[in-house]
């Protein structure tokens, strides 16, 4: 086990290393920031100036090189903008998205596993094909889209629930439908999929054979036996969930992480960008290498078998 997580551990450094040199290189394609930070009355002086003072007129590689030096020091730099560290603007942003992405993925999993599962138990039937005609439109209607749905049916036409920003229960439930419709989709197909693998093997016929309530049976073999896909799935969706947050937030003006990416971007706000996408590989990494483990625990033939490797 310690040499599974030592290996897991070193791709994951090689992984962020890599993502952040994309990340430092494609952000300085877009153009020079200061160009966004002065009056349209600023002298070439007053440009060369600014430039100077946020380092942006030193040699790309020393920027680069100074980048990492500050990646290892686990110090995200400061707003271009703002002039706020970076950590600080994240940190106050970060609650919003955690409490989207804990709404969006209630849906996901609330609605989908329990769909899954009747779309196995009662495949051929009535009920299976309005739950598949349900999972057909999650999947394919894109997150903005839902999301201008619901605002012009609940907010505008019935006036049920606020429109947009942040607040109680009621400000978050069109957001986490709006995000979670499509990963409660993939929950769906994958449990689904699973749950009929499971149900056409030798030791399901025999327990039904012997009489084994159905209840019982998911509950105590098949919901088990059937986890190791769906634990894939979720660790994927839950990073998913994250990266989709930039276009619901947008959407519903919500004060996430999203929103902040997305308005950093157009003032070419490099360090927040940066900050930004190297927190979500941390957290994409973080959840690949949680599921890693959690097969182990579930199913004891994986931990055998990353004993012998």
């Amino acid at each position: 086990m310690s040499s599974f997580l030592l290996r897991r551990l070193g791709q994951a450094i090689v992984t962020v290393f890599g993502v952040a040199t994309l990340i430092f290189f494609l952000q300085r394609l877009t153009g020079d920031p200061t160009l966004l930070l002065v009056p349209e009355t600023a002298t070439q002086a007053d440009i060369d100036a600014l430039r100077h003072a946020l380092g942006f007129d030193r040699p790309l590689p020393v920027q680069y090189l100074s980048f990492l030096g500050e990646m290892a020091r686990f110090d995200l730099g400061r707003s271009v903008v703002q002039n706020v560290p970076v950590a600080t603007i994240i940190a106050s942003r970060l609650p919003y998205t955690l409490e989207l992405a804990a709404g969006a993925l209630v849906v996901a999993c609330g609605l989908g596993i329990p769909v899954g599962i009747a779309l196995a138990l009662f495949r051929n039937s009535a009920v299976a094909g309005a739950l598949s005609g349900l999972v057909l439109a999650a999947q394919s209607m894109p997150t903005f889209w839902s999301g201008i749905l619901l605002i012009l049916v609940f907010a505008v036409t019935l006036g049920w629930l606020p429109p947009s920003s942040a607040g109680g229960l009621s400000h978050l439930i069109m957001p986490s439908l709006a995000l979670g419709l499509l990963s409660m989709a993939t929950f769906a197909r994958v449990t689904r999929t699973a749950l009929l693998d499971e149900l056409g093997k030798d030791y399901v016929r025999t327990a039904r054979a012997r009489g084994v309530p159905t209840g019982r049976l998911i509950m105590r073999h098949l919901a088990r036996n059937a986890a190791i896909p769906v634990i894939t799935v979720a660790a994927l969706e839950i990073s998913n969930l994250l990266a989709g947050a930039v276009i619901v937030e947008t959407v519903f003006a919500w004060p996430g992480l999203g929103q902040l990416t997305v308005q950093s971007i157009l003032a070419r706000d490099f360090p927040i960008v940066q900050g930004v996408v190297l927190l979500g590989s941390f957290v994409t990494i973080g959840l690949n290498l949680a599921a890693d483990l959690l097969y182990s625990a579930v199913d004891p033939r994986i931990r055998l078998g990353q004993a012998r490797s």
